[in-house]
């Protein structure tokens, strides 16, 4: 397999072949029938067991959402067949992490005692691989085109239960079984799948296997072990130490003597080698007590073939994973329906406000031009104070600042991805984009901030410019570095080294912080925001207000109906970071939020409108705080997709869980309450600037 340089761990291979002229014929019958020694070989169905371990629902994605990854993400095929400079024939295998639906903590493929690869260099990996705890490496496992082969040996473990450095060893292994720990292979940057019958009659393909399974003291089998029924001793753990894997090519006319790898499959299997220089894959399977004593050993084999598949092409061979995606209990439609009754519910609110407020207009500019004009009501009432600053107004812009900054990186980022240059085959891209965005938008974040500050009458700059560059970003990364101090300690990949972290403060410091000085530079410079209607030297008293007209009840109904726009896709988005599914959907996520853009906007300026007429003329922080608060909602709904939904033990999984779910919080809570502030800015401006104000 090839490795392109700086290719950031993504294995770039793609294999064609052409006929050749009449003067290679010979050439042509000895490629031909290579070709016809492998006949296409069909997966195994297991039995009802195994149909009840595997997801009972799935869902089939429309065509049209399906990227293109050979056009769009800038990765190319490369030729495999006979040996040439442009053909290669050696297929390598790549091992990435392993991670658990039941913790949080991914391990490297080096933490546990597998075969090693001996000499290979490994793969460089981006920033956002690192993020996201990938650790892709070299295998021992190396194939040559079209050559099968029949239970090889790679490695034999030996293990001596009276030594402390084995048993330890032993004993990671068994919990890693007990927690069904999964491997991820790649060939050729896809990933090695294992595909097996659901209980719906589809097929679903997982992109990892496990490393074993364990039969319960009561002779309940767990996870994979109801997939043999030679799995039945009590306390006892399987491992999986062969596999056969089957390898899929498509050959492609007008090409050189090459051919493309379209899928790469492979089925567990565990064997027990009674000779491990000599292999044989039959027999009873590897078993390991869990009181094993004395001497244990394993050896771990393997088969390839290799077949040709004469209906994928090269640019759609992942249509057949992300058409077998699990774990989705609500269908396509559903999410449609959800969408079409978001938007209908924002366009009555939008026919609503726009009609109500031009009667009301309507109505003040009738009673100015009349002599006997009556008292001012409504919300033209408290026109002297609208304009008034909030209190603590040093730390709303703040908050704006860093808010604006999260806005502008959503939207590039989700567009970007919308177009496919971010798609799932780019490793690490999506969040590499995101970090780097974060950093170079520093700019708008200062000037925002510092805009608004000047507004309120705010006269400490500097203090405002040191807290937009550290009071949100600073909250974010203390939380994050004790996550990262757990994940030392327990010793996982997705710990992020210490250069990383040097990093990541380089470019905080060195970049973003100099930035959004240079923003807040730019916003202290102008003069301050002109308001349509001056401000009241004595503020106005404001009236008792109601139940409903209150601050709380209000910003508690505000975030109800942008939640509830996103709540579906939120499931999608918690399964890809927290059960390890592959997660494509970009252009339906950009189209969810432009509508909770939408929503926040139309919520938050409705309720504004009430407020405001009932002489309420706090509206700054009860603007950010309303359509922030669906921040406080998907913390509700992140609760309930723990206890409900995942199968996490242990303490640290859990701490970690809650550590990141409360940075994601964050983060939300700053992009919708900016989001609400903004429209609510825009509605009061505009309003006020167009009714008569003696």
């Amino acid at each position: 397999m090839l490795l392109g340089p700086a290719d950031r761990a993504l294995l770039k291979i793609a294999l064609s072949q052409q006929v050749l002229q009449s003067r290679r014929q010979s050439k042509k019958r000895d490629l031909s029938r290579s070709q016809s020694i492998y006949a296409h070989t069909a997966t195994p169905t297991h039995g009802a067991a195994f149909r009840a371990f595997s997801r009972k629902r799935r869902i089939r994605w429309p065509k049209a959402f399906k990227y293109s990854l050979m056009q769009r993400n800038g990765i190319r095929p490369t030729k495999a067949g006979k040996e040439k400079p442009e053909c290669k024939s050696g297929i390598e295998l790549f091992v990435n992490r392993l991670d658990s639906v039941e913790s949080v903590l991914p391990y490297e493929y080096t933490a546990f005692d597998f075969c090693q690869a001996e000499g290979k260099k490994r793969p460089s990996e981006n920033l956002g691989q690192v993020l996201f705890g990938e650790r892709i490496e070299p295998s021992p496992y190396r194939f040559t085109f079209n050559k099968r082969e029949t239970c090889k040996s790679v490695c034999t473990k030996t293990y001596d239960t009276t030594k402390p450095e084995d048993k330890q060893k032993l004993d990671f292994l068994k919990k890693s079984m007990l927690l069904n720990y999964q491997h991820h292979w790649i060939v050729d940057n896809m990933p090695v799948t294992w595909c097996y019958d659901v209980e719906d009659g589809q097929r679903f393909c997982n992109p990892g296997f496990p490393i074993g399974c364990y039969i319960t003291e009561d002779g309940r089998p767990k996870d994979a072990c109801v997939i043999n029924s030679e799995f039945h001793e009590k306390d006892t753990f399987y491992i999986f130490n062969h596999v056969d894997i089957k390898i899929y090519y498509h050959v492609v006319e007008n090409e050189a003597l090459g051919a493309r790898l379209v899928a790469a499959k492979l089925e567990p299997k565990s064997y027990k080698h009674t000779h491990p220089d000599n292999p044989d894959c039959s027999g009873v399977p590897m078993d390991i007590s869990n009181k094993a004593s004395g001497e244990v050993k394993i050896a771990y084999t393997y088969s390839v073939t290799f077949h040709e598949e004469k209906n994928i092409r090269w640019a759609s061979r992942w249509d057949y994973i992300l058409e077998s995606m699990p774990h989705t209990h609500i269908q396509w439609f559903s999410i449609m329906n959800s969408l079409v009754i978001v938007l209908f519910l924002s366009g009555m609110v939008a026919m609503i406000m726009l009609r109500t407020l031009h009667k009301d207009i309507a109505r003040y500019n009738q009673m100015d031009s009349t002599e006997d004009a009556q008292e001012e009501f409504g919300w033209k009432l408290v026109h002297g104070d609208i304009f008034r600053p909030p209190r603590k107004g040093m730390l709303l812009s703040v908050f704006l600042g860093s808010g604006t900054q999260i806005l502008i990186m959503t939207f590039v980022t989700l567009f970007f991805a919308c177009l496919g240059f971010l798609s799932p085959a780019n490793r690490g891209a999506l969040m590499t984009c995101a970090v780097v965005l974060w950093v170079l938008l520093g700019t708008p974040a200062g000037y925002v901030a510092a805009r608004f500050y000047k507004s309120f009458g705010g006269e400490k700059w500097k203090t405002n410019v040191l807290l937009t560059s550290f009071l949100c970003p600073g909250i974010v990364f203390a939380d994050f570095f004790i996550m990262n101090l757990i994940l030392w300690g327990e010793g996982s990949s997705a710990a992020i080294p210490f250069g990383t972290l040097v990093a990541i403060l380089a470019l905080w410091f060195c970049i973003s912080v100099p930035l959004t000085f240079i923003g807040a530079y730019f916003g202290f410079k102008k003069n301050a925001i002109e308001h349509p209607v001056r401000t009241n030297q004595i503020p106005r008293q404001i009236p008792e207000q109601s139940f409903y007209t209150k601050p709380l009840p209000g910003i508690i109904m505000g975030g109800i109906l942008p939640f509830g726009c996103i709540f579906i896709q939120l499931f999608f988005i918690l399964n890809s970071i927290w059960s390890h599914q592959m997660y494509y959907m970009f252009g339906f996520l950009f189209l969810v939020f432009i509508i909770l853009v939408i929503t926040c906007s139309e919520a938050t300026i409705l309720l504004c409108y009430f407020h405001l007429c009932a002489e309420d003329y706090h509206w700054q922080w009860r603007s950010f705080l309303t359509s922030g608060f669906t921040a406080v909602y998907f913390l509700i709904y992140a609760i309930h997709y723990f206890f409900s939904k995942l199968q996490i033990t242990g303490t640290a999984s859990t701490i970690l869980y809650f550590g990141y779910t409360m940075i994601m919080v964050l983060i939300f809570f700053l992009f919708t309450g900016t989001i609400g502030f903004f429209a609510c800015f825009w509605f009061v401006t505009k309003i006020y600037s167009v009714v008569k104000v003696d």
